[in-house]
């Protein structure tokens, strides 16, 4: 049964990697994998309880009867429920961040940035859309993140291939300034929550390696462009059928919004509770606002029918199915003792964290990069006992091995769009194909992927 639930997984895996080639969405493969998976186990349970949960078990029943009821009854108590937590977890501060980007957007609170970055020189464009690309990234999600600069730039850029080079840009300043911090992306927030990384000490390793991985593939788009481009001069977008805000109200929307997200680390610092509880709370005070601004709504439904909303609803949806499928699978793989097993093979033969990093990033490429990044966090866990030098410190609190394993998954989601679900959005929106990203982006990413590892290589050994 083991091997069975490990076969699904591998298959959820392959479908995924092959989602525009079968045209299977990855939201519905992950969730058929974690749901059978789990019903699989519990049907096999006595023998996965008793071998991996003896102890506890006999605790649990204090003296009654073992029956296959009592199995059930204590997997679904005991196992299950850790594992949905630990997703829940993720989901629900996925749910708060791209709620409260919902809320800016549909009050315009980032129509300011379209006349900021209206130029005719390309490359001053292309520096100022990804830079801010880069900021926002780092602390919203970056799938929202995408979808929200990919419309600006869509807005303004009239010529198609200009779009793809900008599209592409955007799309790599996007996936690196999410994997700067905790909360830029959902394999930050696995291992916030798994208190394996700190906010601060996460981002200070990775900042130059991920300023490196965009900066420089971004560099070499630039000289793809030619030295004036055709920008589309359109006004600022009318707000007044559905909403009443002024620039002053937008612009403290904004700080609400975004200076409660640079809260959450500290409210998590402070409280030991889950970094989403934070997230809800900065949610509910924007949402406050919001209703206290827009107490005189007008035609409230046209709204709905923007594009933007729509792609960032789909995407939204998309994206926290995903995430609660595979976070699911994987559990009840770990369950099973299978992964156990593989991290002492990989202990074995590898013992090695930069070549799990670059084997990660290879996987990435074609495999989602959260679900690469969970799969490779799920071999070890957390050494709390570990010295301050040694292999073992590498997976302790802020080591190594997280923060290689992040980045990496990141890079490897940028050399070919099929790598990561914003990529996929890209796609969609500019209709680009993989041979063309590859030839065009994916190259110049793995270069700027590489200076950023080997940097990160020689800042370890120092």
């Amino acid at each position: 049964m083991t091997l069975i639930i490990v076969s699904i997984l591998l298959l959820g895996y392959l479908l995924i990697a092959t989602e525009k080639l079968t045209n299977v969405n990855k939201a519905a493969v992950a969730i058929f994998a974690g749901t059978v998976g789990w019903v699989l186990y519990i049907c096999w349970g006595s023998d996965f309880v008793m071998r991996e949960h003896q102890g506890d078990y006999v605790d649990f029943l204090n003296g009654a009867v073992a029956t296959s009821t009592a199995v059930k009854h204590y997997i679904a108590q005991n196992i299950f429920l850790k594992c949905v937590a630990k997703a829940a977890e993720v989901v629900l501060f996925l749910i708060s961040t791209m709620t409260i980007v919902q809320i800016l957007h549909s009050n315009g609170c980032f129509d300011f940035l379209t006349p900021w970055i209206r130029t005719r020189k390309s490359k001053k464009l292309l520096w100022m859309l990804t830079g801010i690309t880069f900021l926002i990234s780092a602390n919203l999600d970056n799938l929202t993140t995408t979808i929200l600069m990919l419309t600006i730039m869509h807005n303004l850029v009239s010529q198609r291939r200009q779009r793809m080079i900008y599209g592409s840009a955007v799309l790599l300043a996007a996936n690196m300034g999410g994997a700067l911090t905790v909360i830029g992306d959902p394999a930050g927030i696995v291992l916030w929550n798994e208190n394996a990384v700190t906010a601060t000490g996460y981002s200070m390793s990775l900042l130059i390696p991920c300023l490196l991985a965009s900066a420089v593939p971004i560099f070499l788009l630039g000289r793809m462009l030619p030295e004036r481009v055709e920008i589309e001069w359109k006004p600022m977008p009318y707000r007044g059928d559905d909403t009443n805000l002024n620039a002053w109200q937008r612009l403290l929307m904004l700080f609400v919004g975004i200076g409660g997200l640079w809260f959450i680390p500290t409210f998590h610092s402070i409280t030991k509770l889950s970094p989403f509880l934070g997230a809800l709370c900065v949610l509910s005070v924007l949402w406050v606002v919001n209703e206290v601004f827009n107490h005189k709504l007008i035609k409230s439904g046209v709204e709905t029918d923007r594009r933007t909303p729509r792609l960032m609803q789909y995407g939204v949806i998309q994206m926290i199915l995903f995430v609660m499928g595979i976070m699911m699978a994987v559990g009840v793989v770990q369950e099973t003792g299978a992964i156990r097993w593989l991290a002492n093979v990989c202990d074995n033969y590898l013992h090695n964290i930069w070549i799990m990093g670059v084997i990660a990033s290879l996987f990435s490429t074609v495999l989602d990069n959260f679900a690469t990044a969970l799969g490779f966090f799920s071999l070890y866990p957390v050494n709390e006992t570990a010295q301050t030098a040694g292999y073992a410190a590498d997976f302790c609190l802020n080591g190594y091995y997280w923060k290689v394993i992040a980045y990496a998954s990141a890079v490897g989601g940028n050399i070919l769009a099929i790598g990561s679900m914003g990529g996929i959005a890209l796609m969609n929106m500019e209709h680009i194909h993989v041979g063309w990203f590859f030839r065009n982006v994916g190259i110049k990413a793995l270069i700027g992927g590489a200076i950023g590892l080997i940097v990160m290589i020689i800042t370890a050994l120092a």
